[in-house]
């Protein structure tokens, strides 16, 4: 029996985009990693070594301290990386609080966790990261929890995790595309509504992003005046064809420019703060993300990767994360990429100070207005 919904994907320049160029962008990104030691030594003057790697730094309180048990949010965290997350990081001493849209998936991951480490220390709290009404509704719980209990009014770390791949164009209740409010902008509002929590920490404070090689995707052939404008969030005519790999890659990219500009603007231009912000790549990664696209496709896809050697189960890729997580301080501002502690550069327009500006002040001026509405 022919799957023709296979045939119809196969036939469009997004399966195409995924195959050739993800693909490309993932191999870049490993062959970097193994080769670029070896060739800056033989060519020092063409090829920058990479980045230091940094040791993970774990909390380690002394009696006085008024945190004894960290506090770390999780968002997705029912499935795939974040449930691979919020287990590590429980293992690791943290007071792990679980956000995600299902309340059973939501009791079901405490309860694994929990089989696995009886002294885990982890709550559940219902949030959808592409609801602005969702967010503030869980800011405002996170509050209350820790009013109510003995613990500092405060957070240690913020793990953006939450991430879907849409095939169809879908629109959320605040106008906006799904994946591009789930991807990033609901992140970003999140980390501006718990940013007070961060910054009132007595000890350092993190927070990551998660993001993906597909970011590489978007060259500074994508790049116009209208890259970061409002209307690059919202669905404008749903007749149009849905560009869903360039969706995703661009929800990927903003996801950077954000994560750099928040180091600059919490880090970099301020020596006595105590919030750094780091950006983690997992890789390809065997997870249900991909669960819109055809089976066949799926499946096909995976066993391309594992026979190159390129995708990892949860427990693996979790790696960069729990490394962005646990790095010193002065990571601040890195992208994190291959475990071990690994850092390497993101594409080059990632870097872009005033494209970056540019979609914070857009991102701040949406989540006001939507604050408003609520």
């Amino acid at each position: 029996m022919v799957d023709w919904e296979a045939v119809r994907m196969i036939c469009s320049l997004d399966f195409w985009r995924m195959a050739v160029y993800w693909t490309l962008a993932l191999v870049y990104s490993h062959l970097y990693l193994l080769f670029a030691p070896r060739l800056s030594t033989l060519f020092p003057s063409l090829i920058r070594p990479p980045p230091s790697a940094f040791p993970r730094c774990r909390f380690a309180p002394g009696p006085e301290c008024p945190v004894q048990r960290p506090i770390c949010i999780v968002t997705g965290a029912t499935s795939g990386l974040g449930e691979a997350a919020s287990r590590a990081l429980a293992a690791e001493g943290f007071h792990v609080l679980l956000a995600g849209r299902c309340p059973q998936a939501l009791n079901k991951t405490i309860q694994k966790i929990k089989k696995h480490d009886r002294d885990a220390c982890v709550e559940a709290f219902q949030v959808d990261i592409s609801s602005i009404h969702s967010i503030m509704k869980f800011e405002t719980a996170i509050k209350q929890w820790l009013g109510g209990s003995n613990l500092h009014p405060s957070i240690q770390l913020l793990i953006n995790n939450a991430g879907i791949f849409a095939k169809s164009c879908r629109v959320t209740a605040d106008g906006f595309d799904q994946m591009i409010e789930t991807n990033y902008l609901g992140a970003f509002c999140l980390t501006n509504a718990l940013l007070p929590l961060l910054k009132s920490s007595p000890v350092p404070s993190r927070i990551v992003n998660v993001t993906s090689f597909t970011h590489r995707c978007v060259s500074h052939v994508d790049i116009n005046e209208g890259i970061v404008a409002r209307e690059k969030f919202c669905v404008l005519s749903t007749s149009e064809k849905y560009r869903f790999a360039q969706k995703y890659e661009y929800s990927k990219f903003c996801t950077l420019l954000f994560s750099y500009e928040l180091h600059r603007q919490l880090y970099a231009t301020d020596s006595d703060s105590i919030v750094s912000v780091v950006a983690a790549d997992p890789g390809a990664v065997a997870t249900n993300i991909m669960r819109e696209l055809p089976p066949s496709l799926k499946n096909l896809a995976f066993m391309v990767l594992g026979l190159l050697q390129l995708l990892q189960p949860p427990e693996s890729g979790v790696g960069s994360i729990i490394d962005a997580a646990l790095a010193p301080p002065e990571a601040s501002g890195k992208y994190f990429f291959g475990a071990k502690g690994r850092t390497m550069k993101s594409s080059s327009v990632s870097y872009d100070v005033k494209l970056a500006e540019k979609l914070w002040s857009t991102s701040f001026q949406l989540f006001q207005e939507c604050k408003a509405r609520i």
